[in-house]
């Protein structure tokens, strides 16, 4: 046996115990929760066992930090505080640009999936069957989540449950009120197939318009991130150079020395309303904020770390 297969079932090995301790210490309310994130996010793992890679890669960037920080002489502190948090935030961030796009991509398959539908159904299936048939043939995330609704449909669950259960799934307004007008004409005994149809059409203007406001805001949201990630740090950073050349000089004063501390906490505020700014731009909703905050929070803070470090340097070449 190879020495890369052994390192494989050792690391196999060592997952597999970190997430039965996982299991045995924390609650399961909690591991739902975060079980659910990952569904969202079209990972089809164990929570326990995404947790247990996550503690191998936080360990593995601690070690790896650690000997850049004795090589190069870097902070201890904030080598030790960036192997930590850089893993934890990156994979926050995965799990948001995942959700995101899975839920961008259940969002614009809709239309037509409705339009399936509304054949279907014109052709005198019923909807117990359109669903049933559609959920064994469709790909895609939207099939996914439709096999869920059918397996809970199964398990007892009405139709009303079950799609509202999908809509909070997706987090998505539009589909709550597109599900409840085609319950209500299933309900009425209503033509299901016509309401179908609409809703399909009025979804699909509803995206176009979506598409129309990001690209018309697309400009403001490049000058926010340049702003954010390039400038506000570039110029703070200076500010750090400017007070380590005048303590160099022996000419210290209260504000040299609070002056690099108050950009960094200047920074890292602005970066954060410039994310939820974007969020408030580009979708109307301040919640999303999260997505952008936290990518353009840490390119900020690095490139004005590097700024502050490296930048004495680079002038007095």
């Amino acid at each position: 046996m190879s020495f890369f297969k052994v390192y494989l079932m050792f690391v196999e090995d060592l997952i597999n115990y970190l997430s039965f301790k996982i299991e045995d210490n924390f609650s399961d309310k909690w591991l739902i929760m975060v079980q659910e994130s990952l569904l969202k996010a079209g990972i089809f793992t164990i929570a326990s066992q995404v947790l247990s890679i996550l503690i191998l890669v936080v360990v593995m960037f601690l070690i790896l930090f650690l000997v850049l920080s004795f090589l190069l002489s870097f902070d201890i502190v904030v080598c030790v505080l960036l192997a930590i948090f850089l893993p934890i935030i990156g994979f926050i961030l995965l799990i948001l640009i995942k959700s995101e796009r899975r839920y961008n991509e259940i969002e614009t398959s809709i239309p037509d999936f409705l339009r399936q539908m509304s054949s279907m159904l014109r052709v005198g299936m019923s909807l117990e069957n359109v669903l049933l048939d559609l959920s064994n043939h469709g790909q895609g995330p939207l099939y996914d989540e439709l096999r869920r609704v059918v397996v809970e449909i199964k398990l007892g669950k009405s139709f009303e449950e079950s799609f509202d259960n999908m809509a909070i799934r997706l987090d998505s307004k539009d589909l709550q009120r597109c599900f409840k007008i085609i319950l209500n004409a299933h309900k009425s005994g209503g033509g299901l197939a016509d309401v179908i149809y609409d809703v399909s059409e009025d979804l699909r203007a509803m995206l176009v318009l979506k598409r129309e406001r990001k690209s018309s805001v697309m400009m403001s949201v490049m000058f926010l991130i340049l702003a954010s990630v390039v400038a506000a740090p570039f110029a703070l950073g200076m500010v750090g150079i400017y007070s380590s050349f005048m303590l160099n000089l022996g000419k210290s004063s209260d504000i040299c020395q609070v002056a690099p501390i108050a950009a960094e906490i200047y920074l890292i505020i602005h970066s954060i309303l410039a994310g939820f700014l974007i969020a408030l731009v580009m979708y109307g909703e301040f919640k999303k904020g999260f997505k952008f905050s936290i990518p353009i929070t840490i390119v900020a803070f690095l490139i004005f770390y590097f700024m502050n470090t490296f930048g004495t340097l680079f002038f007095s070449i």
